[in-house]
């Protein structure tokens, strides 16, 4: 593991964790009062609570935060012990690979929902939208030598972000342009 992919993983994986456990605390907050309003609903757009609220939101029969908050401790586990010099197996590697690729589908399911069924956004949930592609692609580069997508890595990440973007505004254009 690169020491650059540590950081990553120590950085993006400390984020993802702050933002898994900051949305099951306003959960737990929602639970305990039904009146409460989350921090993270600011307007009809914007709103965490929309999404906590929605069958997506429990994807397995329990708050997807837990999710998070699970697999960014491993993250940010396994990014801490790679500072050290600590150089995992290929099989190790393989199974982060996995894992954040697993996780890069899940939030693909999650964007497509909060932007056509839920038709709300979570900031929080942004936050681990944002953090899990960098994750998924850098663990991809450090698993496997792949030459040709070095030399594009950055160009084809900021193309994911755009094409984020765009769909949030296309989904949401009526609500930003009035």
């Amino acid at each position: 593991m690169s020491r650059a992919l540590a950081w990553l993983y120590v950085v993006g994986g400390g984020i993802g964790l702050v933002a898994a456990v900051a949305l099951i605390l306003e959960r737990l907050a929602v639970l305990a009062d039904p009146t409460h309003v989350p921090l993270c609903s600011i307007n009809p757009v914007v709103s965490c609570g929309s999404v906590m609220e929605s069958p997506q939101a429990a994807a397995f029969g329990f708050p997807n935060p837990l999710i998070g908050i699970a697999a960014f401790a491993v993250v940010v586990t396994v990014g801490v012990v790679g500072l050290t010099g600590f150089t995992p197996p290929r099989w190790f590697r393989l199974g982060m690979l996995v894992g954040t690729a697993l996780g890069l589908l899940f939030v693909h399911w999650l964007i497509f929902a909060s932007l056509y069924d839920i038709r709300a956004l979570c900031p929080y949930c942004m936050v681990v939208w944002a953090v899990m592609a960098p994750l998924f692609w850098y663990t991809l580069l450090d698993t496997f030598a792949l030459p040709s997508l070095r030399r594009v890595h950055s160009v084809i990440l900021a193309l994911w972000y755009v094409v984020i973007v765009a769909l949030i505004l296309q989904a949401f254009w009526d609500f930003w342009t009035s």
